[in-house]
């Protein structure tokens, strides 16, 4: 197998190797320190600009009379209140500040909302790209009602208000969703022949992830490296977002079956707006904890990576 090969089968893998490369490269090479200095916040920069781009291209593919709610959405919704519930009545009854810290990692893990992108991962895994818009959609009306709710019991200092969390969790759905959402479907109606052309590029919003991966690992690398926490604790808040994110997929997986929605459901549960959950950490919770949704990113492009290599090699996931 040649390079090229190589690196489109594994997308995701190479990305996730690429940014994390680079940040140490330009990290601890003296002569391309000032380097990036300046590469590295414009690199940033892009990031909500390529994923406007890349939903924009992805909507384009969506059918008007698909998007409607599903049963399962709402099933997912019901689990992940009702695990973020138990995580918060968990934390509330331990003493341990360090136990405390590891079960906040947890808990913005499963809190989080879906992540935009899904839908990309999901076209390409052969999932519906309308239904797990919808879906994430409804997540993040769910998530900007939940987490004031949730947040002043996981620690008693958080100061935010319920309309606060709804303006804050909403503007960004509205923004990276809705408005490509909305010119998609407005292209599609008066610009037909642009949109065929967009949708005839099968893999253009999936590489387009993949540039702005590459970016978001070298980032939540240099993260987890410069983070204060250390020696078991680290490793802990490292290493439970693998469990979380396996157990996410699977459930997503298992409640989707029925519907004949396995992998959009799974991808629904499973992939997470990491972005938002570190934010919300470190802005009202412990910001130490904002490791482990760090590792989340990691964890879940991985699982992504193996998805789509099963896929291609043995045509559907079984998972």
């Amino acid at each position: 197998m040649d390079f090229l090969a190589f690196v489109k089968k594994w997308s995701l893998l190479c990305s996730l190797c690429f940014g994390i490369a680079v940040y140490v490269l330009f990290a601890n090479v003296p002569l391309l320190q000032p380097v990036g200095d300046i590469v590295g916040p414009f690199a940033v920069s892009l990031l909500p600009v390529v994923l406007f781009m890349l939903l924009y291209v992805t909507f384009c593919k969506i059918q008007i009379e698909d998007m409607r709610p599903r049963a399962w959405h709402f099933w997912l919704q019901t689990i992940r209140i009702t695990l973020s519930g138990l995580l918060v009545w968990i934390i509330t009854q331990t003493e341990d500040a360090t136990t405390k810290l590891i079960l906040e990692g947890v808990f913005i893990c499963v809190i989080c909302p879906t992540a935009a992108a899904a839908a990309v991962v999901t076209e390409k895994l052969g999932g519906s790209i309308a239904s797990m818009t919808i879906y994430t959609i409804i997540a993040n009306v769910v998530t900007s009602v939940i987490i004031p709710l949730f947040f002043p019991l996981v620690e008693r200092s958080a100061d935010i208000t319920f309309l606060v969390a709804m303006a804050a969790v909403l503007r960004n759905v509205t923004l990276v969703l809705v408005v490509p959402l909305v010119l998609a479907l407005v292209s599609r109606k008066l610009i037909p022949r642009f949109t065929d052309k967009i949708r005839s590029m099968k893999n253009l919003g999936f590489y387009m992830w993949c540039f702005n991966l590459a970016i978001v690992s070298g980032l939540t690398f240099r993260n987890i490296l410069h983070s204060s926490v250390a020696g078991e604790t680290l490793f802990w808040l490292l290493m439970l977002p693998l469990a979380v994110a396996l157990v996410l997929f699977t459930i997503g997986k298992a409640v989707g079956r029925p519907y004949g929605d396995s992998v959009s459901a799974g991808q629904a549960l499973g992939q997470k707006n990491t972005v938002v959950g570190i934010w919300l950490t470190v802005t009202f919770l412990n910001p130490l904890a904002a490791v482990a949704p760090g590792a989340y990113v990691l964890w879940q492009n991985l699982i992504n990576a193996w998805q789509i290599w099963y896929k291609e090699k043995y045509g559907e996931l079984k998972w």
